[in-house]
């Protein structure tokens, strides 16, 4: 592959989500055209990350330098295979979120800033995902913020703006940990480059400890880590499901492939001694996710707790610091990230069907709606990690390489979690599918949603394939965690 090629092939997932943001913008007049440019930009993301996933499974890695120098002064975006696994999600639910918003089930308030919003979120994440310098990470992570709030103010009530509020003081809190750790690291190694930076602190790791703390206190709060969760569950409910999918799918993945990619690759010699105290929070936020999630009935509510108790297993593949922690935490992200999309579109279509996202108020559905049922069990399954499904491969690849390194507390909290969320899911089946609905003269609504439908369902077969047929993931993520843990 010829430099220019591979600069198009590296570049294509940043540009793509950029120009049909800006495009959607200027055709803000024409909802339809808007629409049109949504799905379309959506669909060519998609196609541009499956071509560099296909040159990176090729290669190892790609790379390319911009601004008419060379490494490590250039403003240098590099592929392997783990930036190249989350631009693919990033793809895959961005066109998701488009596709359910076709239909007018849960939709997105009607603005004319949704689609660019989305498509400014996606660049924001893929752009995080494929730098390959530390401030340039920060800059992507900015992106992101600023569409998230956009994204988060659409509904204009005061649910939408507490909601709103309450990420921008905890997220900009992350971002200045972020940005003073950054300067922290410039000053004491003289490098922005990931490369570099590695160089610089092989000898004396010790001399950015404190640095690298500042830095992944940032990524946690991004993440969504126990102690610093708050914005999470409080933000979550508000959003439209369309956002919410995109939001659970990749809102708190940057902060996590932050950790990943910095522990992995950018500073090999000091990620192990915080490996400990990341195992330790991984602990505590698998517990107080999993138990937040036990004490709700509203379902979006659950989910979202749930969604902090599966970071937790995330964490923990990466506080285990091997080639075998880092696909764990990689195959994680990624199943957590497609199921978790899927049920909040499944919960927008119970909350149609029911009348409410309040377990309390619905039921019914398992004779009124059984594809809905089914769609729902089905994902229920794979979050709580039952054989074949998905989320099996990502518990056992994670508890496995925990207890090979001895770490029995560990893996028996991941295994006790695993319990309690198959308690929430049961709370969600038996109330919403399995008893009648409170209200003797209910009836679903009439009328096919087959856009929304087919978005959720499209998720569901996606990681039911991965978890019947989990060979091609397992091996692209097993190459992707070698060269992440490959010294430079």
């Amino acid at each position: 592959m010829n430099a220019d090629l591979t600069s198009l092939v590296v570049v294509a997932p940043l540009l793509v989500p950029l120009a049909a943001a800006v495009a959607s913008t200027v055709s803000a007049g024409r909802p339809r055209v808007q629409q049109a440019i949504g799905l379309g930009g959506a669909i060519l993301l998609l196609g541009s990350a499956l071509v560099l996933a296909r040159a990176v499974a090729a290669a190892g890695q790609v790379r390319t330098a911009l601004g008419g120098w060379d490494a490590p002064f250039a403003i240098e975006f590099v592929a392997d295979g783990v930036g190249a696994s989350l631009v693919v999600l990033a793809a895959v639910m961005g066109l998701t979120a488009l596709l359910f918003q076709q239909d007018d089930t849960d939709p997105a308030p009607a603005s004319p800033a949704f689609v660019p919003l989305v498509h400014a979120f996606l660049a924001g994440a893929c752009g995080a995902f494929l730098t390959g310098d530390l401030f340039n990470l920060y800059v992507w992570f900015e992106v992101v913020l600023i569409a998230s709030l956009g994204l988060l103010v659409l509904g204009k009530e005061r649910r939408h703006l507490d909601g709103a509020l309450t990420y921008f003081v905890l997220n900009v809190v992350g971002t200045l940990f972020v940005l003073v750790g950054v300067a922290l690291v410039y000053a004491a190694t003289g490098h922005l480059n990931y490369v570099a930076i590695a160089h610089a602190t092989m000898a004396d790791p010790y001399r950015v400890l404190p640095f690298v703390a500042v830095l992944s206190v940032g990524f946690l709060v991004k993440a969504g880590a126990f102690p610093l969760f708050a914005w999470l569950p409080a933000t979550y409910h508000t959003l439209p499901a369309p956002a919410l999918a995109l939001f659970a799918a990749l809102g708190t993945k940057v902060g996590v492939y932050a950790l990943l990619r910095t522990g992995g690759a950018v500073f090999p010699t000091v990620a192990p001694l915080m490996s400990d105290l990341l195992g330790w929070v991984a602990v505590g936020t698998m517990v107080t996710g999993v138990l937040g999630a036990a004490y709700h009935w509203d379902i979006r509510r659950i989910l979202a707790f749930h969604s902090i108790s599966q970071v937790g297993y995330i964490l923990l593949g990466i506080a285990l610091g091997t080639p075998g922690g880092a696909q764990g935490a990689l195959v994680f992200a990624l199943h957590h990230s497609l199921v978790k999309g899927s049920l909040f579109l499944i919960a927008a279509l119970v909350c149609r069907e029911a009348g409410s996202y309040d377990l309390r108020h619905i039921g019914g559905l398992s004779s009124a709606r059984p594809w809905l049922a089914a769609l729902f069990l089905l994902q229920a399954l794979s979050l709580v990690g039952i054989p074949p499904l998905s989320g099996f491969w990502a518990k056992f690849l994670v508890v496995r390489e925990t207890l090979v390194l001895g770490h029995v507390v560990w893996a028996a909290t991941a295994l006790a979690v695993g319990a309690l969320t198959l308690y929430s899911m049961l709370k969600i089946w038996l109330e919403a599918f399995w008893r009648a609905h409170p209200r003797e003269d209910w009836q679903p609504p009439p009328g096919a949603r087959p856009a929304s439908a087919i978005a959720a369902a499209g998720l569901a077969a996606v990681t039911t394939a991965f978890g019947l047929w989990p060979e091609p993931v397992l091996r692209f993520t097993f190459m992707a965690a070698t060269v992440l843990h490959t010294r430079p």
